[in-house]
Parts: structure tokens; C-alpha cells; sequence
């Protein structure tokens, strides 16, 4: 424990006094010709160095001020990622305000509570769809005075165009730039820098206002797991309404002077990685998923030959990677092994994929199926976990590239206190816990106890090298109607090891055993029909197939067999839809919302319990 508390003084007394204008000054002073955002362009970049960022940061400053914005003000912002959209949060920020990316999917209704309940006065948003977003309930937001639209204003007092709104900014700064210094040199390190809303798997959305400090201190602890060298290059495609991109994409960078490019658009991941070829790169598991499966089928297609020489290969690199762990030893028969898979296939392939030059890939906000880590395991890469909550800043556990356990989400970062409290529930203490919940005492009061003590709600456990596992969630374990207590996240990731299925919901609590909702992955199960000559129109028709049908039955007993008897799916039905965050079914950073997916598909959940055996 001394030692713990000996780091933590150490990292405060690093960031004592500092705030994130600082930070950005101090980096554009430093590195002010070095590129930091780019955003696609022409099938190249449009790129902005870190002086010019700093520069257009104080101009929409200078704007915000104009338009009367007041130290504690929120601005609201939604639109795709983009360099518009990190120059307008800092540019609040240094305005003195408050910068709150909201959820692009969500609902209006959910949009009129969050700019309330954060009671923004100004919003950035991007263009036409998220206008159309937010129309129907712009009459019960009279606290919303100046709306800003990057592309296609709408006409009206309560609308300005960008182009406006940077001009208005320009010639305030230049004709008094005193004003502007004024206002971020006022800001403390202990006024919040953003708040961000939990992504409504249990209900209302809870805003989570984070200080200066909580994200310089996520930011400091962050740089000491990763070891990332400085003027390294990275992509943001996550929403800035996750906790892990803004540390990774909109903090991180500056302190390490990073190049980030903005990917607008998940289908163009792929590309933009190949293009890019990150140093470092964080994803949900929903994305390494959706890669492997994608890899797979591209295998598959390749002559019997080939394959095995690359599943061979793909052997040596797991075993490497697995050796390396902490406690492990690579012997010199895995070593060499694993240079010659490398220099002939596994370099190759992780060049085609753009990770030839990944220091640190990892993932987190929801499980990440064994398989696909000893997949990529078997490529040479560490995709390790990391664990934390907005309501921590972020991870507060972590693997880092030289310190690691495959399975599980790391040690505690630098200066966290975490323990398992009598319950199983994961408990943590630090300078990374939020203050509390806006608006919400009695959430707040559920969420940190008198003695500092943060209850995530997560069930978890720890190993004698001080490495933490996830079980679940401390309210979505199943307890069967013979009262065993079951983590459905763990059949989940089981039976979606198979590329077929898509996502996938276990069911069964007070019920005899676990039943499971399942849903077709709409990429990969088109092409595996079409390479075994099946006729289809739809994903529906797929759904109905016996041969699609046979094969998920398979899935599902290969998952079984690596289940305890009372953790075993006894029945199963197959949708013929895809769950999206725009359907309802998931959560903006692809987490399942149980209860939605309880009611929209109750019948069918009830029908698996009373049909015919």
C-alpha cells in the first residue's frame, strides 16, 4: 500500500497545477511544426500541426466568448470524429466551458435529457442528419441559445454557419487576444474539463463530469503502461462520447505529441489502418471480432497449402506470445520458432492489416472472447485488456506491452487502489473517481462510499501476481431457478467464437438453465453461404437455411463442451436481423442493453422455455 501511495505522489506532483490549455500550449511550444490532426480528404489528408491547432483552439475561444458563453458553461457537441470536433471542445474548454459529446445514436427524447440535464448553452453539431436528430425537440430546449453546424446550417437566428462562427472568432482574437489568455489561464485543475453520459444499458443516461485533473492523471498513468514513444501515429474512430478515445485520441496526444487521423467512417477502418499504420490502437471487442472474422474468410479462400503453412505459423506466434506473459519464459526453441514465422508469414500479414508497426493494441468496455486474443496472439500481436468505467477516467487496471496475462484485464494502474470486497465486487479508490454523478445524489451515493471507495458494480477476482479478472456485472448474474450463480458474458463469448454468429444474449435467470438469443454476423455469414453454394435474398433467409442452421447448432456444442453442465444453452433461436446501436439492441460502444433485448424479443425468449423439446 505505501508503495501505491508513494506513485500517487509522485504522478500528482507531475500534474500539480496543470490544467489541459497548459498542456496544449505546451506541446504546440514545443512541437509546433509537428502534424496533429488529419482528417481525410481527396483520398489524402488534410492535416493541421500542432501551432495551427493551438491557434484555431484560441480563435473558437475567442468565438465562444463572443457569443457570450460564461466560465461553467456547456457546449454540446455531436458529429462525426473529426479535427473540428476536438478544436471545438478544446476551444470551449479554453473558453472557459465545458465540452459534452453526446451519443450519436441516440434518440431525441435522450438528446433533450442530456443537453438539459448538462444544461448546454451552445452545441457544435455536424451536419444535416444530426440537425434532423435534434429537431423534434429543439422547442423544449429554450436554455440552448447558438447552434453551430459545421456543414449545412439551417437558416434562422439559432443557427451559424462554422465558417461564421470561425470568422467571429478570428477577428476577436486578433483584434484583443488578452481576453482569451485571460479566460484558460483562470481555469483550475480541478474544474471539469467534460462530461460524458453513460450509454444507457440500465435506463437513463448519468452524466459523469471528470476535472482537469482526473484526465491528466488517467493520461500520466496511461503513458507509463504503454511505454509509447513521443510523435507517434494513431487513429480516432471511436465516439468522443466513450472515455477511452477522448483519453487515447483528444488527451493523450497532447502529452505525447501525437499524430492522430480521424477514420469518419467504420467501414473505412480497414484503410485507414493500412494507410496509417498506428502505433497505437484501441478497439472494442466488437472490432477485433469483426477483423479476425473478416481475416478468416480471407483465409479461407486462399489454396489448402497456403492455409496450413499459416496456420502453422500462427501456432509459433501464440506460443510466443503466451511465453512472454508475466511469470512465463521463452525458451530458445520458441523463440526461434517464432523469428522465422515471423520474417516468413506473421510480419506480412500484420503489415496487410496495418498493425506492422503496433507497440500497444488493446481493448476493453466489454469482454473480449479467449479465441480472438489466441488469435491474434497467433499473428504476433498483444491485444490485451484493459478495464475501467467512465465514472474512473477511463482504465484503472491495465496490461501494458511488457507486463501482461492473457485473460485478464492487468494490475492496477500507477497510484490505483483496488481490492474485491466481500460480495466479489470490484471496489477502487484513486484521483481518477469522478466527483459523483450530475444531478443524481442518490446515484452517487450508491456509487462512492464514505470512505472514497468507488463500487463498479462489476464482479471480479484477483490472482497472487495481482492481476484482475472480470466475472460480470454484479446485476446481470444469472441465478438459475436451482440457484447457481451464472455469468452470462462468458457463454456469450463462447458460443460467439464461431464466425457465424454475430452477437449473442444468454438467458435464464430464475429459469431451469440458460437458453441464448443469437444473430447471424452480416458479413462474414453471407460469404460463408456463397462459398458452399447457398442461394439466399436476405439475412433473414440465411437465419432459416438448414445448412446455416446445422452450423450454428455445431457452434453452439462446441461451446457447451467448454461450459460447466449448468452453464450449458439447452435451447437456441436464430434471428434473422442484426443488433445495432441504431436498432437498440446495443449500446453506442456495442455493449448488449439485456433489457431491451429482455422485451423486444420476449416471445421468442418465452417460446424456448415452453415450446416443444
Amino acid at each position: 500500500m505505501t508503495e501505491v501511495l508513494d506513485v500517487r505522489a509522485e504522478i500528482e506532483q507531475q500534474i500539480a497545477g496543470r490544467t489541459v490549455c497548459e498542456q496544449l500550449r505546451d506541446v504546440a511550444e514545443e512541437h509546433p511544426d509537428a502534424p496533429a490532426y488529419s482528417d481525410p480528404e481527396d483520398g489524402g489528408w488534410r492535416t493541421l500541426t500542432y501551432a495551427q491547432a493551438r491557434r484555431r483552439v484560441l480563435e473558437i475561444a475567442a468565438a465562444f466568448a463572443a457569443l457570450g458563453l460564461e466560465p461553467g458553461d456547456s457546449v454540446a457537441l455531436m458529429m462525426v470524429n473529426r479535427s473540428e470536433h476536438v478544436l471545438a471542445d478544446l476551444g470551449a474548454v479554453h473558453a472557459g466551458g465545458v465540452g459534452c459529446t453526446v451519443y450519436s445514436t441516440f434518440a431525441a427524447d435522450q438528446i433533450a435529457f442530456v443537453v438539459s440535464d448538462v444544461n448546454a448553452k451552445y452545441a457544435v453539431l455536424g451536419g444535416p442528419a444530426d440537425v434532423a436528430r435534434w429537431q423534434p425537440v429543439l422547442d423544449r430546449l429554450d436554455g440552448l441559445r447558438k447552434i453551430i453546424v459545421l456543414d449545412g446550417a439551417p437558416a434562422g437566428d439559432r443557427f451559424m454557419t462554422w465558417a461564421d462562427f470561425l470568422e467571429l472568432g478570428r477577428e476577436r482574437l486578433a483584434a484583443d487576444p488578452a481576453p482569451v489568455e485571460a479566460r484558460w489561464r483562470a481555469v483550475t485543475p480541478g474544474d471539469m474539463v467534460t462530461v460524458l453520459y453513460t450509454s444507457g444499458t440500465t435506463g437513463t443516461p448519468k452524466g459523469v463530469p471528470l476535472s482537469h485533473a482526473n484526465v491528466l492523471y488517467e493520461v500520466a498513468s496511461t503513458d507509463r503502461i504503454t511505454g509509447l514513444p513521443a510523435l507517434g501515429t494513431q487513429i480516432s474512430y471511436l465516439t468522443y462520447a466513450h472515455i477511452a478515445e477522448r483519453v487515447l485520441s483528444l488527451y493523450l496526444p497532447l502529452v505525447k505529441a501525437s499524430h492522430v487521423h480521424f477514420c469518419t467512417d467504420l467501414a473505412n477502418l480497414g484503410t485507414t489502418l493500412g494507410q496509417v499504420k498506428p502505433m497505437m490502437f484501441f478497439g472494442v471487442p466488437r472490432v477485433w471480432e469483426k477483423m479476425m472474422a473478416r481475416l478468416l474468410a480471407l483465409l479461407a479462400t486462399q489454396p489448402e497449402e497456403q492455409q496450413a503453412a499459416v496456420r502453422e505459423a500462427m501456432r509459433a506466434g501464440a506460443a510466443y506470445i503466451e511465453a512472454s506473459q508475466y511469470g512465463g519464459t521463452v525458451t530458445p526453441e520458441i523463440r526461434a520458432a517464432y523469428d522465422q514465422a515471423d520474417a516468413s508469414l506473421l510480419s506480412v500479414i500484420r503489415g496487410l492489416i496495418g498493425f506492422d508497426r503496433a507497440r500497444w493494441t488493446a481493448t476493453g468496455a466489454a469482454p473480449l472472447p479467449a479465441e480472438v486474443q489466441h488469435f491474434y496472439a497467433g499473428l504476433g500481436l498483444k491485444v490485451i485488456d484493459v478495464y475501467g468505467m467512465t465514472e474512473t477516467t477511463g482504465a484503472f487496471t491495465g496490461n501494458g506491452p511488457t507486463c501482461y496475462r492473457l485473460g485478464t484485464v492487468g494490475r492496477a494502474e500507477p497510484g490505483v487502489e483496488v481490492r474485491i470486497a466481500e460480495d466479489g465486487e470490484i471496489l477502487t479508490r484513486s484521483p481518477l473517481n469522478t466527483r459523483g454523478y450530475l444531478n443524481r445524489p442518490e446515484a452517487t451515493a450508491e456509487l462512492l462510499d464514505a470512505d472514497g471507495w468507488l463500487h463498479t458494480g462489476d464482479i471480479g477476482s484477483v490472482d497472487e501476481d495481482g492481476f484482475y479478472r472480470v466475472v460480470d456485472r454484479k446485476k446481470e448474474l444469472i441465478i438459475t431457478a436451482g440457484g447457481e450463480n451464472i455469468s452470462p458474458a462468458e457463454i456469450e463469448n463462447h458460443l460467439k467464437e464461431h464466425v457465424l454468429i454475430g452477437q449473442a444474449l444468454a438467458y435464464g435467470d430464475r429459469r431451469p438453465h440458460p437458453v441464448a438469443v443469437l444473430t447471424l454476423d452480416g458479413e462474414v455469414a453471407p460469404g460463408w453461404a456463397r462459398a458452399r453454394g447457398i442461394t439466399f435474398g436476405s439475412l433473414a433467409e440465411l437465419a432459416e437455411h438448414p445448412a446455416i442452421r446445422k452450423e450454428v447448432e455445431n457452434a453452439v456444442r462446441a461451446a457447451n463442451a467448454k461450459l460447466a453442465r449448468v452453464q450449458q444453452v439447452k435451447k437456441w433461436v436464430l434471428l434473422g436481423t442484426e443488433w445495432t446501436a441504431e436498432t437498440g439492441e446495443l449500446t453506442p460502444s456495442l455493449k448488449l442493453k439485456r433489457r431491451v433485448i429482455h422485451a423486444k424479443y420476449g416471445d421468442a425468449i418465452e417460446a424456448l422455455y415452453t415450446g416443444p423439446r
